[in-house]
């Protein structure tokens, strides 16, 4: 019997447990801010915010925390959490 320790890990840790959808395109959007303009101000690329914007990058709580502040809202409005 083969164990895949990858998903094993993944699992313990939560990974495959809940899923976010991100909001930062909106708020983005409603400021006529570029993806660049807002990489600047968080200190990462413009393709971290595009993997954001689709859902498809686990920010750190200080990116996550960055990005909040720079839109004046809570985490929770940045993003919407959900179980699988």
């Amino acid at each position: 019997m083969s164990i895949n320790w990858e998903r094993a890990v993944s699992s313990v840790a939560g990974k495959d447990k809940y899923k976010f959808e991100s909001k930062i395109h909106v708020y983005r959007a409603s400021r006529r801010m570029t993806q660049q303009e807002l990489a600047d101000l968080v200190g990462v690329s413009r393709q971290t915010i595009m993997q954001l914007e689709r859902s498809r990058y686990n920010p750190s709580m200080l990116l996550v925390y960055s990005i909040a502040q720079v839109f004046g809202v809570t985490i929770e409005e940045l993003f919407d959490f959900s179980e699988v």
